[in-house]
């Protein structure tokens, strides 16, 4: 089965996700009347989206039937697929992280970092979380009852958690703040690196390799200095790190800073966002968390998650012929794991489209599922939940100030600006 055109258009364009709702009737629609089919946008190559809960759980927990790493983890146009792979010896992937590695290699480079961000470990860093976190909040006191939350907290709040974790100096957090949103962005006017309206698919792609290139360049001196002189943080780990008795290879190596720096705050950056705009919105919400704050908080944290979903898609492949929602996914098949689909599926969540700050049960696929499961989930939820203990006994009232904005993007997005006024004590 073919999805129609306007269909697919609505799933693949950055536009789409920036507007959202453009996005979420569209996936509605599949998850109603075509749960799983084929997409063939205009010069990409065809794809199955896999719009269900269920089934989004089923391709993730047989990661090797679905393979991460045989083509492209991030849908991209079949021109710049063939220049990706021109350029990478013929490798689909600009970068070799976690995210686009299967077993062996998944497992042998997760295991590197992996217990740094395991509960037991993360939780001795919680009292200089809880400094980080008061610090923000004083700074939104100071600014006089209005703010940009997404630009003046959300943003700048993980990104100085996971520097410090990660051994960045304070004074290269803006820089890595902006590669991180060049890389994330690279089709929003406000975001991509050469701040232009429209880019070519081309352009988009030269602009992401500088961002890379960029990243690279500053994750070397790192390198250098870190086998010289190591210390307790993880890009020492990464610096000195062995698979199998060898140093890691440049790529990997490189590839492992440039996930960690970016991905370690964007996608809580844009939760923490997203779940303030959410309570702006809704003063009852907003009401019914300040009145059982711990009793909520576990709930509140991943209905927050559920309710953004920051990284919006994933591809796999398929490495054999096997069978999907009573469907024949052959050897060599594509598919575009949709998480806000997954996210808003109605067999799974009552009332789906209502941020609900009480809901239970929250069978969420924002950070994936087995083994792919994102390395630094533990460390976002403690973030999210330090920040909302200290921010909301203080927070007395919210609303929005102006109108919020995500930004434009297919793969991984949220709110770039959310304006609010409100009082504090």
């Amino acid at each position: 089965m073919r999805i129609p055109q306007n269909i697919v258009e609505a799933i693949v364009d950055a536009k789409s996700y920036a507007a959202e709702k453009p996005m979420q009737d569209a996936f509605t629609w599949l998850r109603r009347e075509m749960p799983l089919a084929v997409a063939e946008p205009e010069g990409v190559d065809p794809f199955w989206v896999v719009t269900k809960n269920r089934d989004i759980l089923e391709v993730e927990r047989n990661n090797d039937l679905y393979h991460n790493g045989d083509r492209a983890t991030v849908l991209t146009s079949k021109a710049n697929d063939q220049r990706v792979r021109a350029m990478m010896g013929g490798s689909p992937h600009l970068v070799r992280s976690l995210v686009q590695m299967d077993n062996p290699d998944h497992g042998n480079y997760r295991r590197l970092t992996q217990p740094y961000f395991l509960p037991q470990n993360i939780k001795k860093l919680e009292p200089r979380i809880r400094e980080i976190a008061k610090s923000f909040v004083d700074r939104m006191a100071d600014k006089g009852g209005t703010c940009d939350f997404a630009r003046d907290v959300a943003f700048l709040y993980p990104l100085h958690v996971i520097m410090e974790i990660l051994g960045v100096p304070e004074v290269d957090e803006p820089f890595m703040l902006r590669l991180t949103q060049e890389l994330f962005g690279p089709a929003d006017p406000d975001t991509n690196r050469n701040r232009k309206a429209e880019m070519t698919e081309e352009e988009a792609l030269q602009a992401i390799m500088a961002t890379v290139a960029d990243f690279v360049t500053y994750f070397n001196k790192m390198t250098k200095d870190r086998r010289e002189q190591p210390r307790d943080d993880v890009a020492s780990v990464i610096a000195n790190g062995k698979i199998a008795g060898q140093p890691l290879g440049e790529l990997e190596a490189m590839s492992y800073y440039i996930i960690v720096a970016s991905a370690g705050h964007d996608t809580t950056s844009n939760t923490t966002a997203g779940a303030l705009w959410a309570l702006a919105e809704a003063p009852e919400q907003f009401a019914k968390l300040k009145h059982d704050t711990t009793g909520l908080m576990a709930g509140f944290i991943e209905e927050s998650i559920r309710w953004v979903t920051p990284v919006k898609h994933f591809m796999r492949t398929a490495t054999v012929d096997a069978t999907l929602r009573d469907t024949a996914i052959k050897k060599g098949d594509w598919l575009f794991l949709a998480y806000p689909s997954g996210n808003r599926d109605e067999d799974v969540f009552e009332d789906p489209f209502t941020f609900k700050v009480d809901r239970t049960l929250n069978k969420h696929v924002a950070f994936g599922y087995g083994a792919h499961v994102c390395l630094g989930q533990h460390l976002a939820r403690m973030e999210m939940r330090i920040l909302w203990e200290e921010l909301l006994p203080r927070l007395k009232q919210v609303e929005l100030a102006g109108e919020p904005r995500r930004t434009e993007a297919n793969f991984v997005c949220g709110p770039k600006s959310v304006p609010i006024r409100y009082t504090m004590q």
